[in-house]
């Protein structure tokens, strides 16, 4: 790849980071790792603390002050695990709200980006997402810190490029 080519890939992957980020500040949500778990919550229903640490790529004692202030704000609820030990995650009916919010508003903000592209160029553009996806899934918790924000709905996980390379 060409200095220019790299250059513009570059500016593109920052542009829809910022959206995306400015996406997540708007939902109110305790920033980008409250919308991110948020999300995985509602698509991995009953996820333990520990394994959301992993996907937020934050401490556990960070973590555990993300779900403490998404537990105050009515978002998030903890139940029993499936030992003693273990908490789960679960969203209540607002946090469902909010997370099916931020997983559409994040739908929107790509739809508008790639509103230029003729359909064509569009599926060109997914077509050539997945082999770079699943380049970048190194390993297990890379494929879960990459689909954070993700719509499973969407993409299934036996479709997933990020998921099937890590299996």
């Amino acid at each position: 790849m060409d200095d220019r080519s790299a250059n513009l890939v570059s500016a593109l992957v920052v542009a829809l980071a910022d959206a995306l980020e400015e996406t997540t500040r708007r939902a109110g949500v305790h920033g980008t790792s409250g919308a991110s778990a948020l999300a995985t919550i509602h698509f991995v229903p009953g996820e333990r603390i520990d394994a959301l640490s992993r996907v937020l790529g934050i401490t556990g004692s960070g973590t555990v002050r993300l779900v403490d202030r998404l537990v105050a704000d009515g978002l998030v609820e903890r139940r029993p695990g499936q030992d003693r030990r273990s908490v789960s995650l679960w969203l209540t009916e607002a946090g469902e709200r909010a997370a099916e919010a931020i997983v559409a508003e994040r739908r929107e903000v790509l739809r508008r980006a790639l509103e230029p592209l003729t359909d064509a160029q569009r599926r060109a553009l997914a077509a050539l997402s997945e082999p770079v996806l699943a380049g970048l899934s190194v390993d297990r918790e890379h494929a879960d810190r990459i689909c954070r924000l993700c719509d499973y709905l969407a993409c299934p996980q036996d479709r997933c490029p990020v998921e099937t390379s890590v299996s």
